[in-house]
């Protein structure tokens, strides 16, 4: 069987127009906390209930070094009395909410290559969380595009995306298509606990898409991918428990465990030196080493994390130039945060310059994409 060179031949984006900077979540975060506090007088002074404390922008940007993100919907999220987006429910036979700004990034995509879907073959919807189960979102994306072929979805949590590149890859390289899109709509503001001070700060909105195609067919200046590489390994440091069974066990939507979470320390301390070394081994095996790597297109989950790998990886501080940050903008978008560096920071790579597009998080999940510009 021959097999095929591979290549990212584009990326697109959907971003959300509504924006939350840090000042405005902090006053509405603290409102609501006011709120509960006289709620709970009574029993702070009988001393059964914990009082809650207020956020502040220092403690966010220290923590994170998010500044603000781009959200579906802001009025719901900063309503002290709800404290979660206000979407519109719609009907089945309506273009659903994920799949609408999927298609925007895809013909995004497809626009930057100079292609139609009459190109491409594939369309596989990986995000951290899907709309509904069933019928896939992927599909309906792909009958929205005009797209032949196959489509499915796939969740690796905040590592979906490039776990979703490998698949495209692999399906191209084998000759079984000509070309996958891989659509990344991550609506993550219904699934933060915005009533959380430790996390509710963490999350934005925003879709991207990558278009996986023949080296052969991509236009002049693709990038070629010369390897991908997964790793999983179980933990429940970060976790949503909600789903499908939840209405058979019984379970209050409100429970905290119904909404993301995680052991953030715990995390850090794991999951940095695990993606440290899932790169340079992935990069050994190629003969490169992270000293002749152009540019690290990393998870943007949090800016330490980042700074932790780089150092590992390099030996030294990056500059932004060698591992650019976007999360200060749109704070962590779950598997699009490292397409978004990659889509953001590639105009500049010269022929034949090597880069890193990796995605880490829940799982553990760690996907690695090598690529070099041609």
């Amino acid at each position: 069987m021959t097999l095929h060179r591979v290549a990212i031949s584009s990326t697109g984006i959907y971003v959300p127009q509504e924006v939350i900077t840090n000042e405005e979540l902090v006053a509405s975060f603290n409102s609501y906390v006011q709120l509960e506090n006289a709620q709970h007088a009574s029993e702070i002074a009988a001393g059964t209930f914990t009082p809650l404390v207020e956020s502040n922008v220092e403690f966010i940007e220290k923590a994170s070094g998010i500044k603000r993100r781009h959200v579906m919907d802001k009025s719901g999220v900063l309503d002290p009395t709800r404290m979660r987006p206000r979407l519109k429910p719609r009907a089945d036979e309506e273009l659903s909410l994920m799949a609408e700004i999927a298609v925007a990034a895809a013909q995004d995509a497809l626009q930057r290559a100079g292609k139609t879907a009459a190109d491409v073959d594939g369309v596989i919807c990986a995000a951290a969380n899907m709309q509904r189960a069933y019928p896939a979102m992927a599909v309906e994306i792909q009958g929205a595009l005009g797209i032949q072929g196959f489509a499915f979805d796939m969740n690796v949590a905040c590592s979906s995306a490039t776990f979703g590149i490998e698949m495209a890859v692999n399906a191209v390289k084998t000759g079984s298509v000509r070309a996958v899109l891989v659509v990344d709509p991550e609506i993550t503001s219904p699934h933060l606990a915005w009533k959380d001070r430790d996390c509710h700060f963490i999350f934005g909105d925003v879709c991207t898409a990558i278009l996986v195609e023949r080296l052969d067919t991509a236009p002049a200046g693709s990038f070629e991918v010369l390897g991908t590489k997964l790793q999983t390994s179980f933990s429940n440091n970060i976790r949503n428990n909600a789903g499908f069974m939840s209405r058979s066990e019984d379970r209050n939507p409100e429970d905290r465990d119904q909404l993301f979470r995680q052991e953030g320390r715990k995390v850090f301390k794991e999951v940095c030196p695990m993606a440290a070394e899932h790169i340079s081994k992935h990069l050994a095996a190629h003969g490169l080493a992270p000293a002749g790597v152009r540019r690290f297109w990393l998870h943007q989950a949090n800016l330490a994390m980042n700074l932790f790998i780089s150092r590992r990886l390099l030996g030294r501080d990056p500059t932004p130039e060698e591992a650019p940050i976007i999360l200060d903008e749109f704070a962590n978008t779950a598997s699009a945060g490292s397409i978004i560096a990659f889509h953001q920071n590639h105009a500049d790579i010269q022929s034949g310059e090597v880069g890193v597009i990796c995605s880490f998080g829940a799982g553990y999940s760690i996907g690695s994409v090598i690529v070099r510009r041609t």
